[in-house]
């Protein structure tokens, strides 16, 4: 009988939620086999507003990617981001146990944990203790000290912390729509593991995840996490100036945006005369304006938030420390001209970033909510439930599923037994 390992992720944005299903080989590679879309409901910036609503949303997602996948999932591992996350860096220190002072697992966890003792505040709660290095006698910039010999153990540690309201609520929402949580992922950590290389890591980076109703910050600094921030800006505050400007629906507003958008003046050279057909308010009439009046309600916004997050980047230090730039993920940085518009603002080279392994069915889904212009769904706005599948096989267990051919089989079998059992029953 052969057995599958299955990782689920659960992406829960302020827009949509994307269910992933993968199943993990031998050597830990990956093939999605389930892949669900729902219109997020009942969050705000990234926080739950209203637990049923985002409940159902949830299992709505989740039903999707079961049904395409062929098989139920019972838990997943889950990110998290909102306003009301925040972080710190911190230090601990430890002496080496043992006669022979070899580090060993135990001292690692004893100071890792020393690295957590920090004044918390009772409404909040650690999501992450990521270690940035680890330091033994004085030497720096060990990655893995277990077996090294020495008598003074020390780490330089990055911690995520977040609202405990809110991140009970997020469990509570996951929970009813029927799913245990594996863990809880800080969703930038999750994006940076599927569209950051190692050689970016090393050399300085700056990942930037800008979503529906938040922008998340992870900045890199010799392979190692020095900064994380969640901002409460995104996509939809374009989208809302969109639909203020042209006097139209929200859900019109979004469609122009992805269809007809640019952040940046002059990225089209017909915008003078190129005219695109706008829905009134009413929803009865229509009219048709100049591409150029879209951009100008679309490139101050735009720029607003890069300035955001250009203030965010230069309090993490000097740009010099990153020269692999920025790299723009998410849905709401595919908009046209937004990497040429944010390599003015950050004065950093900029490339947009996307999952490029994305293997199994994310090319045959048919979702029209989540499509671009070109009728494709664009890989970015999978980068930050790919990254909780990488999250998941890295640092937890996958589920062992037995297989559906395999299941019929035994319940057969199990039938067959259980009436030779009953005819024993009945004549002796």
């Amino acid at each position: 009988m052969s057995d599958r390992r299955i990782i689920t992720g659960l992406d829960i944005g302020t827009t949509k939620i994307c269910t992933i299903i993968a199943e993990v080989s031998s050597d830990n590679e990956f093939e999605i086999i389930g892949i669900g879309f729902s219109p997020s409901k009942g969050l705000n910036k990234g926080i739950v507003v209203n637990i049923d609503k985002v409940s159902n949303a949830i299992r709505e997602s989740v039903n999707k990617a079961q049904i395409m996948a062929g098989l139920e999932v019972d838990s997943a591992f889950i990110g998290i981001a909102g306003s009301h996350i925040s972080s710190i860096n911190n230090h601990g220190v430890v002496a080496v146990t043992g006669n022979e002072k070899e580090i060993t697992e135990n001292d690692i966890s004893r100071v890792m944990e020393a690295a957590q003792i920090i004044s918390l505040p009772a409404e909040e709660e650690i999501i992450h203790v990521i270690p940035r290095e680890f330091i033994v006698d004085g030497y720096k910039g060990i990655k893995d000290p277990l077996g090294m010999s020495g008598v003074r153990l020390e780490v330089e540690t990055h911690i995520v912390k977040g609202s405990s309201t809110s991140i009970q609520n997020l469990v509570k929402s996951v929970i009813r729509a029927g799913l245990e949580v594996d863990d809880i992922v800080l969703e930038p950590l999750a994006s940076s593991k599927s569209v950051l290389t190692e050689d970016e890591k090393e050399l300085g980076v700056i990942l930037v995840d800008i979503g529906g109703g938040t922008t998340d910050i992870v900045v890199f600094h010799e392979g190692s996490i020095v900064a994380t921030y969640v901002l409460p800006v995104g996509g939809n505050h374009v989208t809302h100036d969109i639909a203020i400007g042209l006097r139209t629906p929200i859900s019109e507003a979004e469609k122009i945006k992805i269809n007809h958008g640019t952040a940046l003046p002059g990225e089209s050279k017909e915008d003078k005369d190129y005219y695109i057909e706008v829905l009134s308010a009413s929803g009865e009439e229509k009219k048709e304006i100049p591409r150029n009046l879209l951009t100008n309600v679309i490139e101050p916004r735009t720029m607003e938030m890069y300035e955001m997050i250009n203030r965010q980047i230069y309090s993490a230090g000097p740009k010099d420390l990153t020269p692999a730039g920025v790299v723009l993920t998410g849905g709401a940085s595919l908009l046209d001209g937004s990497a040429l518009l944010a390599e003015e603002v950050f004065d950093l080279p900029v490339r947009l970033g996307k999952p490029d392994y994305v293997y199994g069915l994310s090319d045959v889904i048919d979702d029209p909510l989540y499509k671009n212009k070109d009728g494709k769904i664009p890989k970015a706005i999978f980068s930050t439930v790919i990254g909780l599948v990488e999250y998941g096989i890295e640092n937890g267990t996958a589920e062992v599923k037995t297989n559906t051919t395999d299941k019929k089989e035994k319940q057969i079998t199990e039938s067959f037994i259980d009436k030779v059992k009953s005819w024993f029953k009945e004549f002796f």
